[in-house]
């Protein structure tokens, strides 16, 4: 299908927006707390509610997409987090917000599980890692263009109005995703790979745990990422506020192409013939590899600014290559009705990792002061994630065909 490529394109333009509105918050807290009065404890809370709403709506949103379809599942929960993006523009405190960040992660946790299953639907299996990559990369692209857009915005309509904008970004992508996303065609395969798998046929299989284990220890890697380096940088370089434009672009940069490069790895192997668990596997280990000079920023002095910002940017771009062979996973293992399912399932253990590594970075720096000691925790998840799922599925065979063969 020719316009597969167009249909992967609206995916990273919707990622992009998913991750401008989840980011606006972040980008606005000295504003609102200044106006609003909040605590730390109390943007706390809401960042948790978050949270804890995206883990409930994996499982939730993956299996309504499985039955509704990635082309009307996906309108519909960008529709969701549109709104619950412009209801923070009626919120008063802690308890309102929180009410609508909590929306938020409900609406948003539909972007993968749809994403996946679209690209499950249009896309063969050598190309699909390459499209997840595409993605994924849009996760990048948000949290660089939210800091650009949103003090413009604020300037120009407050904050009040620019939640709203933001709403209205991810509601003006439906149209041209509805018109370009067809409806999937009739699926050829027998009877049984077509039906919807209920949680316990689909915990059954130790692929799906071993999908589900990978995304809890490598996500909070990204989480880690994405709320810490920029205290990293304060911390060894003295960076403020006003200098940390630069160097966030280009770790996000950097990130950006690694994701498309991890994912396109693997679709290049399998275009020369390996098998998808010898190319899958394969780009995870490089992508595992890629990370371990993080381990230098935690334990060398004097580091230039310039240094850490290649090695982060490498280590953040070798997590994107990672999570776009990992998130391929769940097409390539599941029958295509439960691919959402799937994805939501290992996206609720990502979201938990999420959680658990916001709590444990806090003690860990509180007690030593250093980042050391996450570094390290960074740089080893990829390898125990990786053994985890070579030891779970050392074959990585579709869990249809293995159970007929193990009938058999």
């Amino acid at each position: 299908m020719r316009n597969r490529w167009v249909i992967c394109s609206l995916l990273f333009a919707g990622a992009t927006i998913n991750y401008v509105d989840r980011q606006v918050l972040a980008v606005l807290k000295p504003t609102l707390q200044a106006e609003l009065g909040w605590s730390e404890v109390g943007y706390g809370h809401i960042v948790t509610a978050f949270q804890a709403a995206y883990a409930v709506g994996m499982l939730l949103v993956g299996r309504f997409i499985d039955r509704v379809g990635a082309r009307a599942g996906l309108a519909a929960t960008a529709a969701f987090w549109a709104l619950a993006t412009m209801a923070h523009a009626a919120a008063r405190g802690v308890l309102g917000f929180s009410a609508a960040r909590a929306a938020l992660g409900l609406g948003e946790a539909g972007l993968f599980p749809a994403g996946g299953k679209a690209i499950a639907e249009h896309f063969p299996q050598r190309e699909r890692s390459l499209a997840m990559g595409l993605l994924n990369a849009g996760t990048n692209v948000g949290p660089i263009a939210c800091p650009l857009l949103a003090p413009w915005l604020v300037s120009t309509v407050g904050w009040r109005g620019t939640f709203v904008a933001m709403g209205a970004l991810a509601l003006a992508w439906i149209a041209p995703w509805r018109a370009v996303c067809p409806p999937p065609r009739p699926d050829p395969r027998p009877a049984g790979e077509r039906e919807l798998w209920g949680w316990r046929r689909l915990l059954a299989h130790r692929e799906a745990w071993a999908i589900a284990l990978a995304k809890l220890i490598t996500d909070p890697v990204w989480w880690l990422y994405l709320f810490w380096i920029p205290d990293f940088l304060h911390r060894a370089h003295g960076l403020d506020l006003r200098h940390l434009g630069p160097p966030l672009v280009a770790i996000y940069a950097l990130s950006f192409f690694g994701g498309i490069a991890g994912g396109g790895l693997s679709s290049r192997l399998l275009r020369r013939g390996w098998s998808p668990n010898a190319a899958r596997k394969t780009a995870m280990l490089v992508a595992a590899v890629a990370v371990l000079p993080i381990l230098r920023l935690g334990a060398a002095r004097g580091t230039s600014l310039w240094t850490a910002v290649g090695i982060l940017g490498l280590a953040v771009g070798a997590h994107q290559a990672f999570s776009a062979n990992l998130l391929t996973l769940p097409s390539d293992l599941f029958p295509l009705p439960s691919v959402a399912s799937m994805m939501g399932l290992g996206g609720m253990g990502g979201a938990i990792g999420g959680i658990v590594i916001a709590q444990t970075a806090g003690h860990i720096l509180e007690l030593t002061g250093s980042y050391h000691a996450l570094f390290v925790m960074a740089a080893a998840a990829y390898f125990v994630a990786l053994g985890l799922l070579h030891a779970l599925s050392p074959r990585l065979a579709p869990v249809a065909r293995a159970a007929a063969e193990a009938a058999a």
